[in-house]
């Protein structure tokens, strides 16, 4: 089969579309005919090894598994015989924390984070879902705690995280405000944000509003700022943070707000990985069945021009998802 590998650590270019061997399963897993994947910040992270904890995690001085990508959808074409939910022929979606959903099979435990994919969706809209919208609602509803009423500011409402977020959100009950920039403001209207702040006009550390919560993808304003937003029991969710330092780069502000935190009334937490899992994506199903989320997506690319996709991706401007075909 062809998937895309990378055997040492750099810029786009490293990236090769590879001839590999198709996964065989187990008695308990899924093989999975992928039609589409997208592409997500943690896998340029693991592309560049960059920072270099990535490096404990992901090999030194070469990657030792060169495989990318954390989300999918396609269709079943075989399963372990102690499967039961799953037959082949069936269109699912799903997730994997260990990567390697850029190629065109891959296997997966029937128990693991993988669904039946909704009806009304197409393969790049649910292959958007599992890692970005994970993210935003386990921020959301775990991090965050977010409850009907709630007032919520979403800085980096445009993105891949942000546009899942505005909608989980205001799916919550909560009054949703979402930050972005110019060209990207009246596309956070339509999905479902009360107000819009377009950070080139306005200041939102200083626009004198108060939230309950923070969700704060952006990672483009310091600490003191974002807790000038909050009310006094808010709470700040760093989804994220600014790609600053070699060594630890966005973990280098989790480490200030923990040394901050007990000086402080609000409630601050800083939030990395999500956790894929099936009854998360149950959730996110049951919305986007609903029609209360929707996936946007930016751009499709071909899996051969995933070095393209995963460029676009990296200079930060990508309006929701940018999916691909496999």
């Amino acid at each position: 089969m062809k998937a895309i590998r990378y055997y040492r650590y750099g810029p786009p270019d490293v990236l090769q579309l590879a001839d590999v061997e198709r996964p065989g399963i187990g008695d308990d897993e899924v093989l999975v005919r992928v039609r589409a994947a997208s592409v997500n910040p943690l896998d340029w992270h693991f592309m560049r090894g960059a920072p270099y904890l990535v490096r404990m995690v992901a090999g030194l001085p070469r990657p030792r598994d060169g495989r990318l990508g954390a989300d999918m959808a396609g269709s079943v074409e075989a399963v372990g015989k102690n499967v039961t939910g799953f037959r082949p022929g069936d269109e699912v979606f799903g997730g994997l924390d260990d990567r390697g959903t850029l190629a065109e099979y891959i296997s997966i435990r029937h128990d693991g984070a993988v669904l039946t994919k909704p009806a009304g969706l197409t393969f790049e809209q649910a292959a958007s879902v599992p890692v970005a919208a994970v993210t935003a609602l386990q921020a959301l509803r775990d991090k965050g705690r977010v409850r009907p009423g709630h007032k919520v500011l979403v800085n980096g409402a445009s993105g891949g995280v942000g546009t899942f977020a505005v909608q989980i959100a205001k799916a919550f009950g909560a009054e949703v405000t979402g930050v972005c920039r110019t060209p990207n403001a009246e596309m956070v209207a339509s999905v479902g944000a009360d107000q819009v702040i377009d950070y080139t006009r306005e200041d939102f550390t200083r626009a004198g509003r108060r939230y309950d919560l923070l969700v704060d993808i952006a990672g483009n304003r310091t600490i003191a700022e974002t807790r000038r937003v909050l009310v006094p029991k808010g709470v700040l969710v760093a989804v994220g943070g600014p790609n600053k330092g070699r060594w630890i780069g966005p973990l280098g502000r989790s480490v200030r707000m923990a040394a901050l935190s007990p000086a402080v009334s609000q409630r601050m937490v800083f939030f990395f990985l999500a956790h894929q899992n099936k009854d998360d994506l149950a959730v996110l199903r049951e919305l986007l069945q609903a029609g209360k989320v929707t996936p946007v997506i930016d751009r499709t690319y071909p899996l051969g021009e995933v070095a393209e996709a995963i460029r676009y991706l990296e200079q930060g401007h990508a309006m929701g998802k940018v999916a691909l075909t496999v």
